[in-house]
């Protein structure tokens, strides 16, 4: 009996464990990528125009990127208490849009429905925050495919309520608002006592490179299968049963890997642990010289002292200069041969207060880039619904969900392909965010155009490549400026989310839709006038103007696909004058504490 409590108590602080429970409650941090599918229920039944539904989705975006609110919190809560929190407002806000769309609720002013959204929608940042917090800590070593995995399930959550909606196959569409208000908040109820830091870096065994690899395998196998799913269900029109056994497989995917902290608990096989380091081990030193201080003069030494030709050396004989005159740089201070200067702020690469990140130029490269790649992503999730019926798809869930599952392959992807570019050669992880900036730049033009199946192409390029900002930035931001204020650096960066969605969608896209309806709905009115009818009477019959063609949005798209291009030049900027920082990090012959 002793021995199954001990298999038990293993299981539950198990690191792995965490980290599965961490995925499933981002699965369910991605609600705000339904609100393509949700805006225009809202839009019909409220009698909203694009500009107010456009309004919504900036409140929208503004609750899933502002998380102070959860940072702060987080520091003062138990972490549980935090997702508990994050569940009741998420419950508290979709649930009261959802009883005003269907007229259980007295109707609300648009301001008063930006509120509710944004409330709903924060919710999402207390799941973030707390698994984010969690499983980095767990995994010390491991940030790239932990950040890019945790943030692709955020990403696929989309996709997993759709076809869940689909399977309850309700003819009221406004039953989708209610799942996002209920479906969140009963997953974190069940699973937020075991979202916590367990000690991770005590848990590392020979088989996590394998561990990992499997977790990757499912979530291909994972993204696959719900394109299929889509696909089929798109092109076929299948039973309620057929429905139900595609969602059953769906959670049986989902459900895998806990065979992971299972197999690591239960089995027979004596468990072979060792341990990360979270801190550099400290080095010999005189008593009134910390090993911070000692580092960080070094450091500084080196970056004066280096001759400028070296930087332009191959990454292994520049490691090996480098190496050799830090040396020279130590011995000369511990025998007082040279006196070192002291810097009073840190170096890239070391631990930034967000005051003092926010004087760095790299910093706000790194805002920027994002405000403009990002923002104009967000723009064409935002307005995926309209996007699609301009080019006249009638069924916008389609493109909601692929966007779903692109941008969970873009954030999985991200993560391993940056973690590569760091730990194979030693290069700057933003050049991957420069290269995504160039994919979604290729995805505007589709959508420009309106080609025949250019929205299907377009959803794919645009989905991986937001996607992938969202493995890239965090990870990166923690390379360039620590993690010992990771949550409030984290938090002021996803600002650019909101402001790119305010100036973007909020302003360009839905005024450009609004003139070109607008436009469309005079001609018609014109063409269409019976004789005796004054334009004045005409006008009052207006609906809602609606917009068809690709012209609603092709200036807007061709705005998109420039502010990418000029986020690709800021990353390259920044790849530029962050070489000598990765060199030093992920350098082969790196010297210790400086990692």
């Amino acid at each position: 009996m002793g021995r199954v409590q001990e298999k038990l108590r293993s299981f539950f602080s198990n690191r792995w464990l965490v980290f599965v429970a961490a995925m499933w409650v981002q699965s369910c941090a991605g609600i705000g990528y339904l609100f393509g599918s949700i805006s225009p229920v809202i839009k019909s039944s409220m009698d909203y125009n694009q500009r107010q539904i456009a309004r919504l989705g900036v409140a929208k975006d503004l609750g899933d990127s502002v998380g102070f609110l959860a940072g702060s919190l987080c520091e003062v809560l138990p972490l549980w208490a935090a997702l508990l929190v994050g569940a009741l407002m998420n419950f508290v806000g979709y649930g009261w849009v959802w009883l005003v769309v269907t007229g259980r609720a007295p109707s609300l002013n648009l301001w008063a429905m930006c509120i509710l959204i944004f409330v709903g929608t924060n919710g999402e940042t207390f799941f973030n925050t707390v698994a984010l917090v969690s499983c980095v800590q767990n995994f010390p070593k491991s940030r790239g495919p932990v950040v890019g995995i945790l943030k692709g399930f955020a990403g696929l959550g989309g996709a997993i309520l759709t076809q869940i909606y689909v399977m309850i196959h309700s003819p009221d569409h406004a039953s989708l608002i209610f799942m996002v208000a209920v479906g969140p908040a009963m997953v974190v109820f069940a699973l937020m006592f075991i979202v916590r830091p367990v000690g991770g870096h005590r848990q590392v065994r020979p088989t996590d490179d394998l561990s990992f690899t499997f977790i990757y395998s499912l979530c291909l196998l994972l993204a696959a299968y719900l394109m299929g799913v889509m696909l089929v269900e798109d092109l076929i029109d299948l039973s309620h049963t057929v429905m139900i056994i595609f969602t059953a497989v769906l959670f049986v995917l989902l459900l895998i890997p806990i065979v992971i902290p299972i197999s690591l608990s239960f089995s027979s096989e004596s468990r072979s642990l060792e341990e990360e380091a979270l801190l550099p081990e400290p080095q010999k030193q005189d008593p009134g010289k910390s090993g911070h201080d000692a580092n960080e003069v070094i450091f500084s030494e080196v970056e004066d002292e280096k001759p400028k030709e070296m930087d332009l050396l191959p990454a292994s004989e520049r490691q090996k200069r480098i190496a050799q005159l830090q040396s020279k740089l130590f011995q000369a201070a511990a025998e007082g041969a040279v006196r070192v200067k002291r810097r009073t702020g840190p170096h890239r690469g070391e631990d930034f207060t967000l005051t003092q990140a926010l004087i760095k130029a790299d910093f706000w490269l790194i805002f920027f880039s994002l405000l403009l790649g990002s923002g104009s992503g967000l723009t064409v999730i935002d307005n995926l619904g309209q996007m699609s019926q301009s080019l006249g798809y009638d069924d916008t869930h389609i493109f909601v969900s692929m966007i779903s599952i692109w941008n969970f392959l873009g954030r999985v992807g991200g993560g391993y392909f940056s973690e590569i570019i760091v730990r194979d050669y030693a290069y700057p992880r933003p050049v991957a965010m420069a290269v995504a900036q160039f994919i979604m730049a290729i995805g505007h033009i589709f959508i420009a155009f309106g080609w025949p199946g250019a929205m299907h192409i377009a959803t794919i390029l645009v989905g991986l490549g937001y996607g992938a900002h969202w493995a890239i930035v965090p990870a990166a931001a923690s390379e360039l400026f620590g993690l010992k204020k990771f949550g409030a650096l984290y938090n002021f960066l996803t600002i650019a989310n909101p402001a790119g969605s305010l100036l973007f969608s909020g302003v360009i896209a839905s005024s450009i839709y609004d003139f070109e309806a607008e436009k469309q709905a005079h001609q018609h009115h014109h063409l269409h006038m019976s004789p005796g009818t004054s334009v004045f009477q005409g006008m009052l019959r207006m609906d809602v103007p609606k917009c068809d063609g690709s012209i609603c949005f092709f200036l807007t798209s061709l705005i998109m696909y420039g502010l990418c291009i000029v986020a690709f030049v800021l990353s390259m900027i920044l790849v530029h004058r962050t070489k000598i920082v990765y060199a030093h990090l992920y350098g082969k012959s790196r010297p210790a504490g400086l990692s």
